[in-house]
């Protein structure tokens, strides 16, 4: 009788101070601490989401890294997580392996490797992340599968880290398994005992980079695979985890998170998550898919980015509300700092967090984001409700003494559409360790000991422009500074920069195409290897490319336009399609399936013409 009298009280004040529009929140570690916070990172690939950022002139290019990476500049991130290119499709485009053969070892082609080197330049402390989504076809032996061979996939990955370390100095932390695809227990403990045998005992693997379980129950049930594996990767968890994996005692992570169109809602999405991954689900670390939109918009998922960069050729890009969203937390916590065991949802809505270093900072991120400013493009969003308050927060514990707290606040203003984010208030006097807020809906406040905070900037980029209508490359490059040629973005296989020796006339500069074996594929790649380049909104176009085919008896190659599709979906690509095969004849269709078919001239430079006077796109091969 007397619990149920109790519960009654408990409603009854409940409902009586939200009808005061105030709620009093302590912030305390007399008690003990929460959990020990990672960071918040982006992620570079699955795939080829920074495909176009490395051909920005400088100092455009600079300027795009400093409001990524740079500390107290921009969103200052604490992570960085990379594709381990495979030579396959993995979303937006292919990303080549420092393995094409077995036989073959090469640590400088992409651009991973130079993103990398550019965030540590700016952070020496950021965390580096690798995984796999795809894997060139003789790591498979043939099969669409990773696992059969398991000490030559784990190997494989080793040398990815070795060579990171080797030719870049660079020292990779936490390493995946395959992405958003099945785990293999035999080949995770496996890959931890080939790390273990290379001196990689320092490198902690993730797993599985996908949902909660089955990994969670597996290492419940399994001792050994458990002592392999370090950290719990969940993908878009909607801010919620499950019993097993908190049952592990494994560090919880978001490893990959948003894939939001980065306009204001965009932002919103963030910052709710960015809180809510702890507060529901205990998550110490979230990870941006993706780091940077420096990709073709009209390839999927188009803008779903921290920030925007995607115009190389004009030096434009945009600094979306992502980026101060994340500096809301990253300014002003960083890895080894431990959440407070006080945290959790407002009354009104929103949720707050609060962080320590363990020397009397304290750093509080508060958000008010709505339901419907708010929503992420995975999982669906559940509904609730958001409606403005008045927020008392008492100090309490070594926090008590506390006489003042710097202000950081980023205001949608989804009415006025005139947001303002990431601007430095007045600081705020505290009276007996005690500070009140009146907090509207759709907002972010940061309230921190820590005075180092700062919205960087820099000149204005240049204003955006289309893709020039007059383009040309004769691949005349003796030392390039990147594998591929700018503002090509492979979709199927691989182009490298190629000299050809054996040529005496005017093709010793080329672009070669360089996987001949289908890899373990992430997605639906396309028959045809593919490449990419120029304006979906191209009319009246020409386009002309001299190829040489490789294979005498069996080669061909194809130039298109008004092509509709890529990415993950380039399988099913429509367009004009013109083929010339080394056996003489020419196709014209208006997919890949390659119909029509009409004799053509047998040399072996083929001059490839294709005029059209109302393409949308083009592509070449």
């Amino acid at each position: 009788m007397a619990q149920t009298v109790l519960a009654v009280i408990a409603v009854y004040l409940n409902i009586f101070v939200g009808f005061c529009f105030s709620q009093i929140y302590i912030l305390d570690d007399a008690g003990g601490l929460g959990r020990v916070f990672d960071g918040i990172g982006g992620l570079s690939g699955g795939g080829a989401t920074s495909r176009l950022l490395v051909n920005y002139e400088e100092p455009y290019r600079s300027h795009i890294l400093d409001y990524l990476f740079k500390p107290n500049f921009g969103a200052s991130l604490h992570m960085l997580k990379v594709e381990i290119g495979g030579d396959a499709q993995t979303t937006d485009g292919t990303e080549p392996s420092h393995m094409h053969y077995d036989n073959d070892e090469n640590y400088f082609r992409g651009y991973e490797w130079w993103l990398m080197k550019e965030a540590k330049k700016r952070n020496p402390n950021i965390t580096l992340i690798g995984l796999p989504w795809a894997f060139p076809g003789w790591v498979g032996h043939g099969k669409n599968w990773p696992y059969d061979f398991p000490d030559i996939t784990a190997a494989y990955v080793v040398k990815w880290i070795l060579g990171a370390k080797q030719y870049h100095d660079l020292e990779i932390q936490y390493i995946g398994i395959w992405n958003e695809r099945s785990y293999d227990s035999k080949y995770i403990k496996l890959l931890r005992y080939t790390l273990d045998k290379n001196g990689l005992d320092r490198v902690r693997i993730i797993a599985s980079d996908y949902l909660w379980e089955p990994i969670a129950p597996s290492l419940l049930l399994d001792p050994e695979l458990s002592r392999a594996v370090d950290v719990i990767g969940a993908h878009y968890p909607g801010t919620t985890t499950v019993t097993e994996a908190l049952k592990t005692n494994k560090k919880l992570w978001s490893s990959e998170d948003y894939s939001t169109f980065n306009d204001e809602v965009g932002g919103g999405c963030w910052a709710r998550i960015l809180n809510q991954n702890y507060v529901n689900g205990h998550m110490t670390a979230t990870i941006s898919w993706n780091l940077v939109a420096s990709y073709y918009e009209e390839l999927p998922f188009g803008r779903d980015g921290l920030m925007t960069a995607k115009e190389p050729w004009s030096g434009s890009y945009v600094v979306e509300s992502p980026i101060w969203i994340t500096a809301h937390t990253t300014q002003f916590a960083q890895p080894g700092w431990t959440y407070l065991d006080t945290v959790g949802h407002l009354a009104k809505g929103g949720s707050f967090v609060a962080l320590t270093d363990g020397r009397g900072n304290l750093t509080v991120v508060i958000e008010t984001m709505t339901h419907d400013h708010s929503v992420c493009i995975r999982p669906p969003l559940p509904p609730f409700n958001v409606t403005s308050q008045k927020a008392i927060f008492q100090l309490k514990g070594s926090f008590a003494s506390i006489k003042e707290l710097q202000v950081w606040r980023s205001q949608f203003n989804f009415k006025t559409k005139q947001p303002s984010f990431f601007e430095k208030l007045t600081p705020l006097k505290l009276l007996d360790g005690s500070f009140t807020l009146n907090l509207a809906e759709d907002e972010v406040y940061t309230l921190t000991t820590i005075t180092t905070g700062r919205k960087g900037s820099h000149p204005d980029p240049p204003p955006s422009a289309c893709f020039p209508k007059v383009y040309k490359d004769d691949f005349h490059v003796r030392t390039p500074p990147f594998s591929e040629a700018p503002n090509f973005a492979d979709q199927t296989g691989v182009f490298e920069y190629y000299i050809n020796l054996t040529d005496p006339g005017p093709h010793i500069f080329t672009l070669r195409q360089v996987v001949t074996q289908r890899p373990v594929t992430w997605t639906s790649d396309a028959d045809q290897t593919i490449s990419v380049i120029g304006d979906y909104q191209w009319q009246n176009l020409t386009v002309t490319c001299d190829v040489y085919m490789e294979s005498a008896k069996t080669g061909g190659v194809f130039i298109a336009a008004r092509v509709d599709k890529g990415g993950q979906s380039v399988r099913t690509a429509k367009g004009v399609f013109f083929w010339v095969f080394a056996d003489g004849t020419y196709k014209v269709t208006n997919d890949l399936g390659r119909c029509l078919s009409r004799y053509s001239d047998k040399s072996i430079w083929q001059p490839h013409i294709i005029d059209h006077q109302h393409a949308s796109n083009s592509s070449a091969n």
